[in-house]
């Protein structure tokens, strides 16, 4: 399994550039990536930087504020529908063969309805056109995701271990959907309701013998990408660049470490 880690996990540009991230990712064991897509031309130039340090874009992340809309007879779904379609084109344009996708955001949950249906059609016959897959991410709802991968076989799931664990009051997503797994986003937290503080792996308090062990149990090859933001949380404030990337490629080691023991 590769090891990835998101881009601008550590601050926006100006307090870490690209270039300054692809060398730290590439000296703490991280060979893949994502991020949300960009014009043509800023995926173009990210993608050719990172090839210099043998770092490829494993997934893009749709756009998820509005993503509601998708679920609404009106010019809005629309609007929300051309801007997952765009991220589609960019995964060819970086060489990403995944784009993650959230199904709602917040609460409640739009009803699941044939608009929305009729519009996740088009963004699976687009994908499939393009040779990317779709996989959905788990949020607060296990309706939407449930009723989406019944729908669609040719979707994935992307278990977010951390979402499971401060959304969802302990409903477990890998043994409804672990057989359709297709990516990951690991990162840790507090187990507090609504407290998304994307820490480091073991730095929170997630089970993550069971996260190994899923993983494990569903023969899962592909990457163990952390999706970590250092600002979510004041744990990292006094922590250089350095001193992040380098727990952050231990954290990684250390769960893959985990998963190869327990096949």
């Amino acid at each position: 399994m590769n090891l990835g880690i998101n881009l601008y996990c550590y601050g926006e540009e100006n307090e870490l550039c690209l270039e300054c991230q692809a060398e730290l990712m590439k000296e703490n064991g991280f060979t893949k990536t994502f991020d949300f897509p960009h014009k043509k031309e800023v995926c173009e130039s990210n993608a050719k930087l990172l090839a210099k340090y043998g770092i490829v874009f494993d997934t893009l992340h749709a756009p998820f504020r509005g993503i509601n809309d998708m679920w609404k007879d009106s010019d809005v779904g629309e609007k929300m529908l051309s801007k997952l379609l765009d991220g589609v084109d960019k995964c060819t344009i970086v060489g990403a063969d995944t784009l993650i996708v959230h199904l709602s955001s917040g609460i409640p949950a739009p009803r699941i309805n044939d608009v929305g249906f009729s519009r996740f059609d088009r963004l699976m016959e687009h994908a499939a056109k393009k040779n990317v897959k779709i996989a959905y991410e788990n949020q607060r709802f296990v309706a939407n995701i449930a009723a989406v991968l019944e729908e669609y076989k040719d979707a994935g799931f992307c278990w977010d271990v951390g979402h499971e664990e401060c959304f969802t009051n302990g409903r477990r997503y890998m043994p409804l959907f672990g057989e359709r797994l297709s990516a990951l986003h690991l990162h840790d937290n507090h187990r507090e309701f609504n407290m998304d503080e994307h820490m480091l792996p073991f730095d929170g308090r997630l089970d993550y013998d069971y996260v190994a062990e899923q993983i494990a149990k569903h023969k899962y090859t592909g990457t163990l990408m952390l999706e970590v933001i250092r600002h979510n949380s004041n744990y990292y404030d006094d922590m250089s660049p350095e001193e992040y990337y380098k727990r952050a490629g231990e954290a990684a080691t250390k769960l893959k470490t985990m998963i190869e023991d327990k096949k």
